[in-house]
């Protein structure tokens, strides 16, 4: 029997644990490399097939802009495979906007999944992925496996596998918008690429797959290139980090911010958390006005990675 619905599907947020620019297209379009890490902070998402060809989004949550990235990821999947069927989307929104946590791309990405599968088509991840990348850069990380090291604008995607981690990640009152940041003449365009040389634990990536750098995955390699033109527009970035760095002794923004975040370093056998983020849990410090904060773990791998996998088998 053909499938009516699927419900509370989840779309996680990432970390960029670095993020570098390295150079710029001709078409504008900025070169990156980061190593990009899923959360445990979710959105939550339902479909129900309709069988008039109609889309229509309902918000269980924060009211979201009327053309968001599941919307739009929805009607290009539509348009692209000829299908007549539609679908109801209820979104319970909990991940913030403006953040650089990858919410909207994260969504995207469980529509497209999710779709998928409601309308029996069958198609394989990578043709999935091209209609991802036209929506946003950050989408085809979310239709892959797990934590990826991620090179081009987005589209070169490749898997590692990182020491599961906890993280404080700390989201100021304000936003950013990604175009203020990339069009900012603060901005670094030319850090030199991440070679890899031999096997990923053994290259410059190494400290993050082995865990090192004075106990800190955060602090371990690089930095976040993208940071002193959003602590530029965004003075409550630069805040933010001083107050996680006070408590943590490390912080780094995740991709055009404004959110940041922090490693907590684990007990040796890495089976539970720390004391200070079980503290952090309990007696949450006091934070200004408007700002949220969430003690995350990291995934193994996203939750619906089979689903791709399921696709790729069956196309």
């Amino acid at each position: 029997m053909p499938l009516s619905a699927l419900y509370d599907l989840p779309a996680p947020a990432k970390l960029n644990l670095f993020l570098h620019v390295i150079g710029r297209r001709p078409d504008g379009y900025h070169l990156l490399e980061s190593v990009f890490v899923p959360i445990d902070w979710c959105d939550r998402l339902h479909f129900e097939r309709r069988d008039d060809g109609a889309l229509a989004r309902h918000d269980l949550g924060a009211p979201l802009p009327p053309d968001d990235l599941c919307l739009r990821a929805a009607r290009a999947l539509q348009a692209a495979s000829g299908c007549r069927l539609g679908a109801d989307i209820s979104i319970d929104k909990q991940l913030p906007w403006g953040a650089g946590l990858g919410g909207g791309s994260s969504d995207a990405a469980t529509t497209l999944l999710a779709l998928n599968r409601l309308w029996g088509l069958r198609w394989p991840r990578p043709r999935l992925a091209e209609i991802g990348l036209a929506l946003g850069a950050d989408v085809p990380f979310f239709l892959g496996d797990g934590a990826a090291f991620v090179q081009g604008i987005g589209e070169r995607l490749t898997p590692i596998a990182l020491p599961q981690a906890t993280y404080a990640v700390l989201k100021p009152a304000a936003s950013i918008a990604t175009r203020d940041i990339f069009g900012h003449p603060l901005l670094e365009r030319g850090t030199e690429p991440v070679i890899l040389e031999g096997s990923l634990e053994s290259s410059a990536l190494g400290p993050l797959i082995r865990d090192e750098g004075a106990g800190s995955a955060a602090a371990a390699f690089g930095r976040n290139d993208l940071q002193p033109p959003a602590e530029a527009v965004c003075p409550e970035v630069a805040e933010a980090a001083r107050w996680l760095a006070a408590r943590f002794g490390n912080s780094r923004m995740s991709g055009s911010g404004s959110a940041v975040f922090a490693r907590v370093r684990d007990p040796v056998d890495g089976t539970s958390e720390s004391p200070k983020a079980q503290a952090m849990q309990q007696r949450p410090a006091p934070l200004p006005p408007g700002w949220t904060m969430r003690i995350c773990r990291s995934l193994p791998r996203l939750p619906l990675a089979d689903w791709a996998g399921e696709a790729a088998a069956a196309g």
